[in-house]
């Protein structure tokens, strides 16, 4: 889809030294795919191929400094939100969001890294589901963070559970949801169910690629997004573009596999 200028996508997130996820991710995907990248940093991590050693919050003061200066300059064509810390910067960001009316607002909700490390203090979880799930146009929980963020849900990823469990993140007042199905049942396939308001489901799969190159994948898909909307696609096709590039990507990474030393292979590579 042809646009007169180039559209910019706003990527709020952490920062990642290994360069796998994150802002850096975000970054790479944003830019390959046609838009220019604007970020503001929620935190600063030490981590590597072997996961978050480290992770130092950026003060809320500053997050809003970074944003106001980039907003009252740049228009924004679109956000991918990952990272957020704590409540200090979910306030600051409801706040943003509001006064700059934003849109195109695509929230990945991160809440713990691959490796275990908590990426969201506990007491601002609620405030996100509150606060800003009404203000975005997309979250995209995997299932162990779907059972985070509802209460009494047992979804596995299994079709016929979409819809209630859809239903419960209505009731929080999402407007659309992505129930990303990686982390379900090892199948040949990754099914993944979007469901706007008020009741339109549309599945999206691609064939499961056996790689260790996993790091990263959700800052990914949701970077991606955000920047197809960015490019004027509506919502049902920035997610199948979105899950379109992130196969090939995963695939063409499985390939570089090949040639790794036998004592690199179980090291978890960025996935650019």
């Amino acid at each position: 889809m042809s646009t007169t200028t180039t559209p910019t996508i706003l990527t709020i997130a952490g920062s990642d030294t290994y360069g796998g996820a994150g802002l850096q991710i975000d970054l790479k995907t944003i830019h390959h795919l046609g838009g220019y990248a604007l970020s503001a940093t929620t935190a600063l991590t030490s981590q590597n191929s072997t996961g978050v050693k480290d992770v130092f919050s950026v003060p809320s003061e500053v997050v809003e400094r970074q944003l106001n200066v980039l907003l009252e300059d740049i228009q924004v064509d679109a956000v991918k939100i990952g990272m957020l810390a704590n409540k200090d910067i979910i306030e600051v960001l409801v706040k943003t969001i509001d006064k700059f009316q934003l849109k195109n607002i695509v929230l990945d909700t991160v809440l713990v890294s691959s490796s275990g490390k908590d990426l969201l203090e506990s007491n601002a979880i609620n405030m996100m589901k509150e606060e800003l799930f009404p203000r975005v146009d997309l979250i995209t929980p995997n299932i162990p963070e779907v059972h985070s963020l509802l209460r009494n849900t047992s979804y596995t990823g299994k079709k016929e559970e979409v819809q209630s469990t859809a239903k419960q993140f209505f009731d929080l007042g999402v407007n659309a949801v992505l129930l990303k199905g990686g982390h379900a049942q090892k199948t040949d396939s990754v099914i993944d169910y979007l469901i706007e308001r008020p009741d339109s489901i549309s599945t999206h799969t691609t064939k499961r690629v056996e790689t260790t190159h996993t790091h990263g994948t959700g800052c990914l898909l949701s970077s991606a997004i955000a920047t197809n909307l960015a490019l004027g696609h509506t919502l049902e096709k920035s997610v199948f573009l979105s899950k379109e590039f992130i196969y090939n990507s995963l695939y063409d990474s499985s390939r570089l596999n090949l040639n790794y030393t036998r004592e690199n292979k179980r090291r978890k590579e960025p996935i650019f």
